[in-house]
């Protein structure tokens, strides 16, 4: 009877090859891919899984950078590995498969086909052990799905028509581009890149519609060419055609990785998540947004603007004496003007003309210019906060005001041929200019207000 069955058994699944090195652990995969989904970097998730860097890499390579699997947790309906722990420490005590099973809440028949179907058998004898038996029910649950791209050749090719399409001149000769070579890494920096028709993925799915409007044939979604490219063993599209996407990445980059962290002179407690929440809403007076205006030949404006009534002070920043006849030694002072003790001590000097109970926040933009934020701080009173990588939206009233001060300071011009009196010109052009966000009030007579109302309400709380 144990003969028919364990035959039965067998006949339900096709041979298995030898496990060999045993797969990870589908809590253990599951647990680094939500560390990676966190923003954590490879190898501090390997450290705290206890997984080698190198399986680690491996692990997110072979996966496009992407989550293999659903993160979410299992239902109940299936055991677990701790469940499979427990069953191999009570079958080798003795214990039956009924009372394994009422000591895990299972019906008996669950207990009995996992230790018939997932037993060890590389001993010669049938014998129950946890990992091996995750390791067999992973390998029997995967349900792989044929690869569009791969089963469809006339959509592979248009796809790669459209990615990797040669450019033509309009004799209709083929221009090449430079020569470069793939070396699977992100694109170069600085360097040439292939030139191609580089449709995005978005774009090749949605104009697959308008071509084909009648083929249902002709349609995959955008995820779907970014998987075929990603992932390896998918076998659709070539790796290399990732140098033809915009972003030239190898690898996709978890979205969190790219939001506000901790790096260089950004320290933890400077990130734009720390800052107060009454600066978001603009309601109270004194949160400050700056950045540079940059002209020719490293010359430098730097711009504050005040989130509520949108008063904008200019900071004069000349060049270091020097420039332009000493050479440049390598960690030496920047002599363009905007240095990090260059900038600290003109942003000291600007802000500190306005009166105190209007100073409290300064968001700066990424820029290594304020790197000397903490004496700032010290100096002035002011708390520091840096604005996410490659979000400009995050300090709009700055980068609205940039784009007005550009008509006084075009892009390729020099602007250290400006002094301190011209830029002072400007700044009471801008501030004496009414504006529609302000009810036509100026930010002058904005900020005029905002000094009354903050005075008066100290008056009545001391009287």
């Amino acid at each position: 009877m144990v003969r028919r069955q364990q035959q039965a058994d067998r006949a339900l699944r096709p041979a298995m090859r030898s496990p060999g090195r045993p797969m990870p652990a589908r809590h253990v995969e599951r647990a680094f891919w939500r560390l990676i989904a966190q923003g954590k970097r490879t190898e501090k998730a390997a450290l705290a899984l206890g997984v080698s860097t190198p399986v680690a890499v491996r692990w997110f390579r072979h996966a496009g950078g992407m989550p293999p699997l659903s993160l979410a947790e299992p239902t109940g309906r299936y055991l677990s590995f701790s469940e499979r722990e427990e069953i191999a420490l009570l079958k080798a005590q003795g214990h039956g498969v009924r009372a394994i099973a009422r000591q895990l809440n299972r019906d008996p028949g669950t207990i009995s086909r996992e230790l018939r179907r997932n037993a060890a058998t590389r001993a010669g004898k049938r014998e129950y052990r946890a990992g091996v038996a995750q390791w067999k029910t992973q390998i029997a649950a995967r349900r792989p799905k044929p690869v569009k791209l791969a089963g469809n050749p006339r959509l592979c090719e248009y796809v790669q028509a459209r990615l990797s399409g040669q450019l033509q001149r309009p004799d209709g000769t083929v221009a090449a581009g430079p020569s470069t070579t793939w070396k699977g890494l992100n694109k170069p920096h600085r360097a040439d890149r292939r030139w191609a028709t580089a449709w995005s993925p978005e774009q090749i799915s949605r104009r697959l519609v308008v071509d084909f409007p009648d083929d249902e044939d002709m349609r995959i979604s955008h995820e779907a060419i970014y998987q075929a490219l990603y992932i390896q063993g998918r076998g659709a599209l070539k790796r290399e055609l990732v140098a033809c996407l915009r972003t030239g990445r190898a690898l996709r980059k978890p979205r969190e990785r790219s939001r506000n962290k901790p790096q260089g002179h950004v320290t933890a407690d400077v990130v734009l998540s720390e800052r107060p929440a009454e600066a978001a809403d603009r309601a109270v007076p004194g949160h400050w947004e700056g950045d540079l205006i940059i002209g020719l030949n490293r010359s430098a404006i730097g711009t504050v603007v005040e989130r509520s009534s949108r008063y904008t002070l200019l900071v004069h920043l000349p060049r270091l004496e020097g420039y332009g006849t000493v050479p440049p030694v390598k960690n030496g002072p920047a002599l363009g003007g905007y240095g990090a003790l260059a900038m600290k001590d003109a942003l000291t000097t600007t802000m500190t003309t306005m009166p105190a109970e209007l100073l409290r926040s300064l968001t700066w933009d990424r820029g290594k210019e304020l790197s000397a934020h903490a004496q700032f701080k010290i100096e002035t009173g002011i708390a520091v906060y840096f604005a996410d990588p490659h979000s400009p939206w995050q300090r709009g009233t700055n980068e609205n005001t940039n784009g007005l001060l550009r008509q006084y300071f075009p892009k390729g011009t020099d602007l250290s041929r400006w002094s301190l009196d011209d830029i002072l010109a400007v700044q009471a052009a801008i501030n004496t200019r009414p504006r529609k966000v302000l009810g036509w009030k100026t930010p002058a007579e904005a900020l005029d207000e905002h000094l009354r109302l903050l005075h008066s309400s100290g008056v009545a709380t001391t009287g």
